[in-house]
């Protein structure tokens, strides 16, 4: 279960925020004593994901340990159980942008779903790889940004559940996580894909989408992250390092 080892965030909403969070964490632990167990910093991105209502946010955090308890019943996920995710050496983690959050890579064209895919070992796999990337954040940062490159992606790559599914695990149960994907070398295909996902997506998530074309690639990336934090195959330094061997 996610846990940050700080006090404050990196963008100190004030005191009436923190009194919010307050009640909402006496709230929360009445009907749930393992809140107890969580920071403040997570019940706020709840807070803050459902516009500072208390009530509502409540509810989701009550599902969100929920759903922890039964999808990560050891508290994490191994790569023993996500090894055939992990085989496609699709995700990538390295380097931090220029806010400070950790940058994860992800190859659209190697995720195959149609070769012996189990969905609960998708869905396992999405939340070690958000896991990877919170537990690299340094201390004050909340968020984590990814470049999500769609060269060579086709019908085989294409996979609406596995889509509907990561959307969802990191909405409902990773608020206020996501900073920013740009998504590059997008074909048309995947635009056909992305106008049936699109409406899914939640308003405050939609403007963290930023599509990136070829001609500006690298001076968009470089607005964000310096070149010695940027992948080698995007103009910048660092080598692309699998997310299972980033140490974290």
């Amino acid at each position: 279960m996610e846990k940050d080892g700080c006090t404050s965030g990196s963008e100190d909403g004030g005191d009436a925020e923190w009194k919010k969070v307050a009640l909402m964490r006496a709230n929360v632990e009445a009907k749930d004593p393992t809140a107890k167990e969580l920071d403040d910093l997570m019940l706020r991105r709840f807070l803050r994901a459902r516009n500072l209502d208390i009530e509502k946010a409540s509810v989701m955090f009550l599902k969100y340990l929920k759903w922890w308890k039964e999808a990560v019943p050891k508290g994490f996920i191994s790569d023993e159980e996500v090894r055939n995710e992990l085989n496609q050496k699709k995700m990538f983690l390295q380097g931090f942008d220029k806010k400070g959050r950790p940058v994860g890579v992800v190859l659209g064209a190697k995720h195959h779903c149609y070769k012996h895919r189990q969905m609960n070992e998708f869905k396992s796999y999405v939340v070690y790889v958000i896991e990877k990337l919170c537990s690299s954040m340094p201390t004050g940062q909340e968020k984590f940004t990814v470049i999500a490159d769609l060269q060579g992606w086709g019908y085989s790559n294409s996979d609406m559940r596995g889509s509907f599914a990561a959307q969802e695990i990191l909405q409902n149960y990773y608020p206020e996580r996501l900073g920013k994907v740009f998504l590059i070398h997008a074909p048309s295909l995947f635009m056909k894909a992305w106008k049936i996902l699109y409406p899914f997506i939640d308003s405050n998530t939609r403007e963290k989408y930023v599509f990136v074309e070829d001609k500006n690639l690298k001076p968009m990336l470089l607005a964000d992250i310096d070149e010695d934090q940027l992948p080698v195959i995007y103009g910048g330094k660092l080598p692309l390092v699998p997310i299972d061997a980033s140490g974290k």
